[in-house]
């Protein structure tokens, strides 16, 4: 299992002023492990982080040209121009349009059945022209229709500005700062609910906050968590009735619930908490629907009378050893689950349609486009609505929208990703084989790549995550295009600590387990070899946040195993940064990795965590990135994960830091900036597979 890097030596350099290595002028002989980059108001910090995005910035200078190709040929593939779908609500329909020129959309409404009378009444493109950095949390209107609440981050770091204006064209007002991203209108029209941070950015309360013609009142507290490992959201049932305000950690929830009519009122506890028992609720008139775990662990479907909570819950649908329920959405006709085959990793849309007497007469699983495939049901905001919208896609099948008749089952594309250039979907072919992981277990693995090159070896690049039972369902991506285009295959390893199987995938990949995800991840770069789709001198290994923690597990591991990696604001100093309560995210991870606090937790933790098990093995080239205003993974993880291993200098190729000052975790908000930046690590990975060279 060994993988060299076709260029052992960086692309030649323009000649000019040699800089000094920034580990060299900056090492610090009292602090070897570099924990002094974690200061943030040290000027020496930001002197450090400058002079590695120059150092950066002069070894891709050979590539430049390449980027440019990339960027502008990924531009070339795609509509520009994007309108978004329309959504009817009570009094008016809602959509978004992004010029071909705009990196953010500009709102739009008109009366329902008066379409002669649109008007834009949020421009972001213009709001973002003030900041460097525009993201909204979440956008929020009035029952009526007649007021716009959004939350707005500015920076990166995830704190949110409160914002409201009367519609269509009243002036934006700033209400509040320093608040969560959710947001929820009472059905009062007066009562907008947010959440507030503690110290460690943890939402740890829900508030109250009367606005009257856009004047805000004074804001009351309505729930506050104590407990550092839960976080509070926020939630209204599509029917309307109730406000839903959610305490969850990692393995434990408890719902309270305000009228939504009457909001003043106190929250009234569902269900108290127990130890490992989610649950999650829905609504229909006179029945609450619970999705849990309780002796459960794949998940199954009771409901209980409104009127009387507190009887025992009825089973509608039971525990099931091969499927995993995922998601509930409630209708006044019934119910849409959402529930994954664990042997396939395929989900499925499930459809069933009650009478008055809370019988079943219909229950149906919808036909699927191909598999594997994504397939959700995306934005309903009626609770009537019996056509469903569907969202789909695949590896080789752009995003398509559709609607579907529950009463014919008649089927109508409302849109689908348009695709221009040279490089179609039907020229594009996708496999799905099964690893054998080191315990015998079988993990899905997904690779795509040009047909008319299927069934030889190619240059590889793997994607893993591998945490908080994320699935990595397939999903189609233009950008992909100018890497398939030049003849490299695409792969997602599917491992345990993601949701890709279920339920129990994801327990099998965490806390004493989180080693398999690893594991599985070399399994699926040695079956992609074995199997005959990939070159094993040339694959590639790509990797963010967590899955920065996978990649660079598994390069401790198996370092020769890739010829190069990406990793992108990557979580590589697990142990410390679990150890330290005072961050943002650590307390609430606690079920997620393990509190080091306790002895078998932190042997488990020191065990893989990346900072903590370097040595100086030949590493492949690595491009590591972080973000200046990242909240959740700092920018010092991959700036000490840069230091460690240039100074050890014992690896293959370059490894090259580049932090974005002006981002926080998601990277640059803006999508050209996004996309760019996208085709400066394509870059790095096409030199690396040595396909620098290829043309799309």
């Amino acid at each position: 299992m060994k993988a060299q890097p076709p260029h052992s030596t960086p692309p030649p350099a323009d000649e000019g002023e040699q800089v000094r290595s920034p580990v060299v002028r900056f090492r610090r002989d009292d602090d070897p492990e570099w924990h002094w980059l974690e200061d943030r108001n040290d000027p020496q910090v930001t002197a450090f982080l400058e002079a590695t995005n120059k150092e950066s910035q002069a070894w891709m200078a050979p590539l430049e040209d390449l980027v440019e190709r990339l960027y502008h040929g990924h531009l070339s593939r795609r509509e520009l121009a994007v309108h978004g779908l329309r959504t009817s609500l009570d009094h008016f329909t809602y959509w978004s349009e992004t010029a071909a020129e705009a990196d953010y959309p500009v709102w739009w409404r008109h009366p329902n059945g008066r379409e002669d009378e649109t008007t834009p009444f949020l421009d972001l493109q213009a709001r973002a022209a003030e900041h460097r950095f525009l993201e909204v949390g979440d956008m929020a209107l009035s029952p009526d229709e007649r007021w716009l609440a959004w939350s707005e981050d500015t920076s990166g770091d995830e704190r949110f500005s409160l914002y409201i204006k009367s519609l269509p064209d009243g002036e934006p007002r700033l209400l509040l700062d320093e608040i969560g991203s959710e947001l929820v209108w009472a059905e009062d029209n007066v009562t907008l609910l947010f959440t507030r941070y503690d110290p460690t950015q943890r939402p740890d309360s829900v508030w109250r906050l009367p606005v009257c013609e856009g004047v805000a009142g004074e804001a009351s507290l309505i729930l506050r968590e104590d407990d550092p490992e839960f976080w509070l959201g926020l939630g209204k049932t599509r029917s309307r009735q109730w406000l839903v305000l959610e305490s969850a950690s990692k393995d434990t929830s408890e719902c309270h619930l305000l009228p939504a009519h009457t909001p003043d009122e106190s929250p009234r506890c569902f269900r108290l908490r127990e130890k490992g028992v989610e649950y999650g609720l829905e609504h229909r008139p006179g029945i609450f629907y619970v999705a849990h775990n309780r002796e459960a662990p794949h998940f199954r479907l009771d409901w209980v009378r409104e009127a009387a909570p507190d009887d025992t819950w009825r089973t509608l649908i039971a525990h099931r050893d091969d499927h995993t329920l995922e998601h509930v959405e409630a209708f006044s006709w019934g119910l849409a689950l959402t529930e994954r085959d664990h042997h396939e990793a395929q989900v499925r849309i499930r459809i069933i349609e009650f009478d008055a007497d809370h019988e079943c007469v219909r229950d149906e699983r919808l036909a699927l486009p191909e598999s594997p495939c994504s397939v959700t049901l995306d934005n309903m905001p009626h609770f009537d609505e019996r056509r469903l919208l569907l969202r789909e896609e695949s590896f080789v099948m752009p995003v398509r929208w559709l609607e579907h008749d529950l009463e014919s089952g008649a089927r109508r594309v409302l849109k689908t990703q348009p695709v221009h250039g040279n490089l179609q979907p039907e020229a594009l072919c996708c496999k799905r084989l099964w690893a054998r992981a080191h315990d015998g277990e079988r993990i899905p693995v997904s690779v795509v790549m040009r047909a008319d090159l299927s069934g030889r070896p190619l240059p590889t690049l793997l994607y893993g995550y591998g945490a908080y039972g994320e699935v990595l369902d397939p999903w189609f991506s233009v950008a992909r295009l100018e890497l398939l285009s030049r003849g490299m295959a695409f792969a997602v390893a599917h491992v345990r600590g993601g949701g890709d199987r279920g339920e129990p995938w994801y327990l099998a990949g965490k806390l004493e387990h989180k080693e398999n995800s690893f594991r599985d991840f070399l399994a699926a770069r040695n079956a992609l070899v074995e199997g005959g789709f990939s070159d094993g001198e040339r694959i590639a290994a790509y990797g963010a946040s967590a899955g920065g923690l996978l990649v660079g597990a598994s390069l401790n591991l198996a370092p020769e195993a890739f010829c190069a990696a990406v990793l992108d604001v990557p979580f590589v100093d697990v142990l410390r940064t679990m150890e330290n309560p005072d961050l943002p995210l650590t307390t609430a991870e606690y079920t997620e990795w393990g509190n080091p606090a306790e002895p078998d937790a932190r042997r488990r933790i020191h065990a893989y965590s990346p900072l903590d098990n370097l040595s100086p093995q030949p590493y492949p080239a690595l491009l590591l990135q972080g973000s200046w205003h990242d909240s959740r993974v700092p920018y010092w993880e991959p700036a000490k994960l840069y230091a460690r291993l240039t100074e050890m200098g014992t690896a293959r190729g370059p490894i090259l830091l580049r932090t974005d000052m002006t981002a926080g975790h998601g990277g640059a908000s803006g999508r050209f900036k996004a996309w760019h930046d996208n085709a400066r690590q394509d870059a790095f990975i096409l030199w690396a597979l040595g396909l620098d060279d290829q043309e799309a």
